[in-house]
């Protein structure tokens, strides 16, 4: 009962230990790699803002509002959808964080969403003529998220929202007198 027993209580210890050094290390990779991808979320989502941000982008904006909410005039470049599309993608695959996108965006993908279903759904043409049933699916998938996300943030706030028409025309609206006033 000697020396072998106190051999064995300090392998057992020995093992113990090394266990929990090894879940340790596994717990601190793990939070790391979430820190870390938080800051590459925010750091994505920063980026794409200051890119939405952009002159030429606020042009696109600009130009593909007064369009959406006229429907007169040439058609425009389809940049600003083309932009939510990579944000849907990114979002969808998890490279940016939900909350991130619906905090940045979710307005402005719910405003040009609507306007681009009704009332007229030219997402719905385009998939047709193209023959592409997947033309700016991101985009519409986003969108779903976004309006789940609404829901879920807003819940028992009492907030009265607009109807969803009259929300994205008072955003689309805002979009243009915001280029007018860099311009």
């Amino acid at each position: 009962m000697g020396l072998s027993d106190d051999l064995t209580n300090l392998a057992i210890w020995g093992l113990v230990g090394t266990w929990l050094l090894v879940i340790g290390t596994l717990i601190l990779m793990w939070w790391q790699t979430r820190s870390a991808r938080h800051l590459n979320s925010a750091n994505a989502i920063l980026e794409m803002r200051d890119r939405f941000d952009s002159r030429e982008m606020r042009k696109a904006r600009a130009q593909f509002s007064t369009w959406l909410l006229s429907r007169e005039g040439d058609f425009p470049q389809l940049e600003v959808p083309r932009m939510f599309e990579m944000l849907g993608s990114l979002t969808h695959e998890g490279v940016l964080e939900e909350r991130m996108v619906w905090s940045g965006f979710g307005g402005y993908v719910s405003a040009y969403y609507t306007r681009l279903r009704e009332p007229v759904d030219y997402i719905g043409q385009w998939r047709k003529s193209w023959r592409d049933p997947l033309i700016f699916g991101q985009f519409e998938w986003l969108y779903h998220r976004i309006q789940r996300m609404d829901k879920r943030m807003y819940r028992g706030l009492g907030v009265v929202f607009l109807p969803p028409g009259e929300e994205a025309d008072l955003v689309l609206r805002g979009e243009v007198k915001s280029h007018e006033s860099v311009v």
